[in-house]
C-alpha cells in the first residue's frame, strides 16, 4: 500500500498539472488501482485461495506501482 506522505505528492503532483485532462485520468486511474488494492488486502473474496489471493494481490499492486510510475514521469 502507499503511505500518507506519497498520496499527497501524487495529488500534489496532479494539482499542478497544466493539463487538467491529464491530471483527471491519472487520478481516476489512481483511484481504481489503489481501491482495488486495498480492497484486495482486506481479503473480502473468501473463494479465494491463499495462493490465487496473493498473486491477484500482486498484479493488483504492479498496476498501481504503473499508475504511480506513470504521474511521476509526466
Amino acid at each position: 500500500m502507499i503511505d500518507n506522505s506519497e498520496i499527497n505528492q501524487i495529488l500534489e503532483k496532479l494539482e499542478n498539472l497544466e493539463d487538467e485532462v491529464l491530471a483527471i485520468e491519472l487520478l481516476q486511474e489512481f483511484n481504481r488501482a489503489s481501491s482495488e488494492l486495498g480492497r484486495l488486502l482486506l481479503n473480502t473474496d473468501k473463494n479465494l485461495s491463499h495462493e490465487e489471493w496473493k498473486v491477484v494481490c500482486d498484479n493488483a499492486k504492479s498496476k498501481l506501482d504503473e499508475v504511480v510510475k506513470k504521474i511521476n514521469e509526466v
